[in-house]
């Protein structure tokens, strides 16, 4: 009797093949390989959207906080007056969060443009 192995052939685009080839380096052991020029802008435009989006919800998520001490106020200790302005302060921090988000980008953007400029013209 023969013993048969059930096997399975499995294709993939170029692009994923690409995708897939790129990941396995990262696990092969030996030499490093150099990042490109594409890497460097990638990570370079990553962080400088990383920054805007952590200050952001930075201020959403305590502005978050605070009208929930300003419900609290009203709903739980019955100090309406303290709880609404409280609230009301909230409200104006959370609506505040997408304009800190675009100030913030547009600050780091203009601050990384003159080395996303020269990794991009050297491609």
């Amino acid at each position: 009797m023969e013993k048969q192995e059930n096997t399975v052939n499995v294709t993939y685009s170029a692009e994923e093949q690409k995708e897939i080839d790129s990941i396995r380096a990262k696990y092969q052991p030996g030499e490093k390989k150099q990042p490109t020029n594409l890497d460097k802008l990638k990570k370079l435009d990553a962080r400088v959207e990383s920054k805007a989006m952590v200050s952001a919800l930075s201020e959403g998520i305590i502005s978050t906080l605070v009208l929930g001490v300003g419900m609290t106020c009203v709903l739980v200790w019955n100090q309406p007056v303290i709880g609404v302005i409280v609230g009301i302060i909230g409200l104006a921090g959370a609506f505040f969060a997408w304009p800190l988000y675009q100030k913030v980008l547009a600050k780091e953007r203009e601050k990384a443009a003159p080395e996303i400029l020269r990794l991009s013209e050297n491609e």
